[in-house]
């Protein structure tokens, strides 16, 4: 679109790279040397989203937890408060100049004070009969999620100008704008003018838009943004530079000296991380970059020699192999038995989807045979007992159990190995790990083991040690 000397690339800085400005200028900014020819999409500091929206892990309430719980007035307006005290801390230390510090500290205060004066506003009007505090949720969940980025990007552009770089903040948070433009509108009208050869846009992660991208994709809507702006522009290559590789296994689980970076992969391979919970990237933003077979990167933003992992479409390793092993602690299995299900099971699992589908659980994967449904589902115990209560509804004959498993999946971009069942049922048992259950369809890219809970942790290092650890793959797993 506007891309006409077909260098461009468009890149996505992580929330805790974000939080380390020296490495983000030295080892991405200025590495290898010209900043020009890119676009950066900056997510939030770390731990900003999670404090104006919820704890993405332990789902603490933020500003917007308090706010729609609808909890004294305090309780949002003093987390609000806290916030811009903790945004003009990150100002401080990262804002040599004191001067810089005090305008940084006024663009951002000016954006909480009239949030809170709009939810403050909100608030009083909802409590009139005639309004719902709850059909304007959503708006005031993306309002509150664009503070992060605006400051984050607000700043970065004005650290990079004081080191001689032309940069431009492009703002897509569409703040106080009264009638949004679609998503690639924002992108036209922000980009048009814009000669990259000599300007470097440093852009919101948030975009305020006709599709309401929060509603769709919650807290991937960073991903979406990045993704539309490469494709509008017709980037060469997509970039995310994240604080650790794409690597063969959890670090954390493994150790860092065990784990191998993936120099290679496709997107197929990303979806499965994907629906684990793991995202390279989120599917829906995988989804243009595929499309128009842009090349997705993933770096470490530490170590900005590593060549990363370059995710395309048709990608294949030469020889097959195992290249990751990932996996989710708990899930909650769900089991249906009904002896008059041989030749009925469409209609058990219309029932069980529509039922998983209106409550929000995540199926993860579900197994078949005669008169057995198995649905392995990531969500609450409390949603799942609703699930089987609901499901007991509708299928009054049937016996309905649930369990508690952990999922340990072995990917590989292709993994028709001769023997690698035996290999891997074989480590688990010389392990004292009990299969539950076993999963792979015949495009061979991922066999999921279904385990004990206790056993996960074992069951993932064995795994790697077995399968992944045993070959010699130098500093990548198919380096390039």
């Amino acid at each position: 679109m506007f891309n006409k000397n077909n260098k461009l690339s468009v890149e996505k800085i992580g929330g805790t790279s974000m939080s380390q400005y020296k490495a983000v200028r030295d080892n991405i900014m200025l590495f290898p040397e010209n900043p020009y020819n890119r676009v950066f999409v900056v997510s939030a500091y770390s731990g900003v989203t999670d404090d104006l929206l919820e704890h993405k892990k332990t789902g603490k309430p933020g500003v917007y937890g308090l706010f729609a719980n609808d909890d004294t007035d305090a309780n949002w307006k003093i987390a609000l408060e806290e916030l811009g005290q903790k945004l003009n801390h990150i100002n401080a230390n990262i804002f040599s100049d004191s001067d810089m510090a005090l305008e940084a500290n006024r663009f951002i205060n000016k954006r909480i004070a009239e949030t809170e004066q709009l939810l403050s506003y909100l608030q009083s009007l909802c409590r009139h009969g005639h309004f719902s505090l709850e059909s304007h949720l959503l708006t005031v969940r993306e309002l509150l999620a664009s503070i992060g980025e605006a400051h984050s990007a607000w700043n970065l552009t004005h650290l990079l100008q004081h080191e001689g770089i032309k940069t431009q903040f492009i703002d897509l948070t569409g703040w106080q704008t009264k009638n949004p433009l679609s998503l690639d509108e924002m992108i036209t009208s922000h980009f048009s003018e814009i000669d990259f050869s000599k300007t470097l846009p440093i852009v919101t992660g948030y975009t305020h838009c006709s599709e309401n991208l929060m509603q769709t994709y919650d807290r991937g809507y960073s991903e979406m943004t990045f993704s539309r702006i490469a494709v509008k522009l017709k980037a060469v290559e997509a970039v995310i530079h994240k604080e650790y590789h794409l690597s063969s296994a959890d670090p954390r689980l493994v150790g860092e000296k065990r784990v191998i970076p993936i120099g290679k992969t496709n997107y197929d391979i990303a979806d499965q991380l994907a629906n684990l919970g793991m995202e390279a990237i989120h599917p829906s933003a995988a989804q243009g970059l595929r499309q128009l077979q842009i090349p997705l990167r993933i770096k470490n933003t530490f170590e900005p020699n590593h060549h990363g992992t370059l995710i395309t479409q048709d990608y294949k390793s030469d020889a097959p192999k195992v290249e990751i092993i990932a996996g989710m602690q708990r899930l909650l299995a769900v089991e249906i038995f009904d002896q008059d299900m041989m030749g009925n099971q469409f209609f058990y699992e219309q029932k069980l989807l529509e039922i998983s589908s209106r409550l929000k659980c995540k199926v993860i994967n579900k197994d078949f045979n005669a008169n057995t449904i198995t649905m392995f589902v990531d969500a609450s115990l409390k949603k799942v007992n609703r699930l089987t209560k609901q499901l007991q509804e509708k299928l009054p004959n049937a016996s309905i159990q649930n369990s508690t498993v952990s999922l340990v999946s072995a990917m590989g971009s292709d993994m028709r190995i001769k023997g690698f069942l035996n290999n891997a049922v074989s480590t688990l048992y010389e392990n004292g790990i009990n299969i539950e259950a076993i999963h792979q369809n015949t495009r061979q890219v991922e066999m999921q083991f279904f385990v004990n809970e206790a056993d996960y942790e074992k069951s993932i290092k064995a795994l790697h040690q077995s399968l992944i650890e045993v070959h010699n793959h130098g500093n990548a797993i198919c380096a390039h």
